[in-house]
């Protein structure tokens, strides 16, 4: 299996010296990379670009230094040109930081830990993070369960302070107990990692917002968060999923009301929350999962609100960071620069 991210199961800035964002950014792309960055890829327009929303407004909502990508976005650009030309790319959107998904380049040929750390490092990027896999049956796998200490290894030797997993912890199932045995395993990982000077994270899709089999009136999620050292164990909340998962577990199994706001579990923990993907869907409510994945800035998830929010916060300890994603995006450069532009475009409002 590759050692690049599995898909998600439920789908298919700084204004610095790189910051000039927009349609120069997108002409630039196409020019260095030719057909890698077709010609259609839509420009940023009045709405998205860096300077617009500004009038009027007052500081910006995405704190300096903190703007990411998961590059599970960005894979069949990473598989086909390379890391090399899609730091590049990043770089002149704009971003600050990367988030992994897997340290191959497939057709774009072999790497070494070493020249990718280096590579991001000369575009200005800081390697804030990775996806690895949980447990697996293959005794061999590259997981969490079943190579910890490869993973760790190879976390530290890029440099990343935090590594985590995307996978849900139904390990054992979505029984209490089973739950309370992946709090366990979390626990254990958090602390190979935090001894390594990092901190272990896992990242929500929307069925952790869903019951326990045993005891329909108790929240998976809080199991995880009850369950886990919070000096060990670390939350990258996907807002995206989390609000797939209030509208599709806004009731319990008995049909009695069970609302929840995603934005009010970081609001009461937020040094629990060092990460988080900002992810955006257009409400459908005709969809299963009530929302259809867009570009970020395309739909109704209110990100100024939400990143606001979360940088007001006072007294608590954690810098947070914000990395872009889609899980398949019609062109995966496009939906970058615009995403950037769009983040970067937000301000508080007066």
């Amino acid at each position: 299996m590759s050692r690049f991210s599995q898909p998600d199961p439920e789908l298919g800035h700084r204004l610095s010296r790189r910051g000039m964002l927009g349609v120069a950014a997108g002409a630039t792309a196409a020019a260095l990379l030719g057909a890698a960055a077709p010609a259609t890829a839509a420009p940023a327009t009045a709405s998205t670009g860096p300077a617009s929303g500004a009038k009027g407004r007052g500081r910006p909502v995405l704190p300096p230094g903190r703007l990411g990508i998961q590059l599970y976005s960005l894979r069949d650009k990473v598989s086909t040109l390379g890391f090399g030309p899609v730091f590049a790319e990043l770089e002149r959107y704009g971003y600050d930081e990367v988030e992994f998904a897997g340290y191959t380049q497939g057709s774009a040929g072999p790497i070494t830990l070493a020249q990718l750390k280096r590579l991001a490092r000369n575009h200005g990027l800081n390697p804030i993070g990775s996806h690895v896999g949980y447990y697996s049956a293959d005794p061999n796998a590259y997981t969490f369960a079943q190579n910890l200490t490869k993973v760790l290894d190879d976390a530290q030797a890029l440099g990343l302070k935090h590594i985590g997993t995307a996978a849900g912890p139904f390990r054992y199932g979505s029984t209490v107990d089973a739950w309370k045995r992946a709090a366990e395993d979390f626990n254990t990982y958090g602390a190979a990692a935090k001894a390594r000077g990092m901190k272990f994270y896992q990242h929500n899709h929307s069925e952790e917002f869903s019951f326990a089999t045993d005891n329909p009136k108790v929240r998976l999620y809080d199991i995880l968060l009850k369950e886990t050292d919070p000096n060990l164990v670390y939350l990258e909340m996907d807002i995206y999923w989390a609000y797939v998962g209030q509208f599709r577990f806004s009731k319990r199994p008995d049909g009695t009301p069970a609302p929840f706001e995603p934005l009010n579990y970081v609001l009461r923990q937020p040094d629990r929350y060092p990460l988080f993907h900002v992810k955006d869907g257009e409400s459908d409510p005709s969809n299963p999962y009530g929302y259809r994945m867009t570009d970020v800035g395309d739909g109704d998830i209110d990100y100024q609100r939400f990143i606001s929010a979360v940088t007001r916060l006072r007294g608590h300890r954690m810098a947070h960071h914000w990395q872009a994603e889609h899980d398949n995006p019609a062109e995966s450069f496009t939906f970058a620069r615009r995403s950037s532009a769009h983040l970067h475009s937000l301000r508080e409002k007066c």
